[in-house]
C-alpha cells in the first residue's frame, strides 16, 4: 500500500471535537490511491460475502453490513499504525485500548434513509462518568456526493439518555424533528478518516445515484467495554508473526492456522426495513 502523507491535526482539538461533537476528522490521511486499493479489497470481500448464507447481513434496503478480517485489506497495518488512529485511540480510551471490529457498509443505489440510531446502547461507564469506551474509525472509499446518500449525523448526542429509545438505540419518531435540526451531512474524501462515537445519533441517507456508497469500519474499544463479543476477527499464525509489535500489543483475538468466513454477528433488526 501507498505511504500516508503527513496529516494530523491537533490531538486535544480531536478529543474535545468527540467529547462535544461526538466526531472529529483528520484530513487526506492517505492518498486517493491508498483509498483505491482500499476501495478493490472492499469490492472483492463484498463478491464473496454475498455469496453465503450470513456473510453480508442488511442495515437497511440494499445497504449491507460484512465483518472481514485483518488480512483481507492490503493497507491494514497501515491504517491501524496510523499515527492519528493511535494517539485519538490512546487519549481517548486509554494506552491498552483494544481493535475490536473491521468491517465496511455499502449503501448501493435505492438505499433509503435509514431511522436515526446509535449502534449499540450507552455503556453505564458513560452513563455514569461521561467517558467515551469506544470509537468508530470511517474512511470512504468514494469521494462522497451528495446524491450517493451520505452519512448525517447529529453533533452532542452521544449523551442523550432517554428510556424510551427502542432497544436503547432508536429514538422515538415525535423526536426525529430535534435530529433533523441538528444534523450535519458528511462529504468525506478518498483518503480522509473519521472517528465518532458510535452512540452519536446517525444515519445514512437515501443514495439516489447510481453508485454504491463503500465505507470501511474500524471499531477500537477501551479495555472491558465488551463490543468485541460482537466481533469474529482472526489472523493466521503467518500474518501475526507479520506484524509490528505495537500493533499486535492492541489486536487481541484468535491466532489461527486458517481463517474460516465470518458469520455477522452485529445485527441491529431495528435497520432492516429503513426509515418505514
Amino acid at each position: 500500500m501507498t505511504d500516508a502523507p503527513t496529516a494530523a491535526p491537533r490531538l486535544d482539538a480531536a478529543v474535545r471535537d468527540l467529547y462535544t461533537d461526538g466526531i472529529t476528522a483528520c484530513r487526506g490521511a492517505f492518498t486517493p490511491q491508498w483509498a483505491d486499493a482500499m476501495r478493490e479489497d472492499i469490492g472483492t470481500a463484498f463478491a464473496e460475502a454475498r455469496g453465503r448464507e450470513g456473510g453480508a447481513v442488511g442495515r437497511g434496503p440494499h445497504r449491507y453490513y460484512v465483518e472481514i478480517h485483518p488480512e483481507q485489506l492490503r493497507g491494514f497495518v497501515d491504517l491501524v499504525d496510523h499515527p492519528w488512529v493511535r494517539a485519538v485511540s490512546e487519549a481517548v480510551l486509554g494506552p491498552d485500548y483494544r481493535i475490536v471490529e473491521l468491517g465496511f457498509d455499502v449503501p448501493l443505489a435505492g438505499a433509503v434513509n435509514q431511522p436515526w440510531h446509535r449502534d449499540f446502547p450507552m455503556p453505564e461507564a458513560t452513563r455514569g462518568e461521561r467517558r467515551l469506551t469506544s470509537l468508530a474509525f470511517n474512511l470512504t472509499a468514494v469521494d462522497t456526493r451528495e446524491d450517493m446518500g451520505p452519512f448525517e449525523i447529529a453533533p452532542g448526542t452521544q449523551w442523550d439518555d432517554d428510556a424510551d429509545f427502542g432497544h436503547g438505540m432508536f429514538p422515538t419518531r415525535d423526536t426525529y424533528p430535534r435530529y433533523e435540526g441538528l444534523a450535519e451531512r458528511k462529504h468525506p474524501r478518498r483518503g480522509d478518516i473519521s472517528a465518532r462515537s458510535a452512540l452519536t445519533v446517525h444515519r445514512g441517507t437515501a443514495n439516489r445515484s447510481p453508485d454504491s456508497r463503500p465505507v470501511l469500519v474500524l471499531g477500537v474499544d477501551a479495555p472491558g467495554a465488551g463490543n468485541d463479543a460482537q466481533h469474529d476477527m482472526a489472523v493466521t499464525r503467518e500474518y501475526w508473526a507479520s506484524l509490528p509489535g505495537r500493533v499486535r500489543a492492541h489486536l487481541h483475538c484468535p491466532v489461527v492456522e486458517v481463517l474460516a468466513p465470518i458469520v455477522q454477528k452485529h445485527t441491529i433488526e431495528g435497520l432492516v426495513m429503513g426509515d418505514a
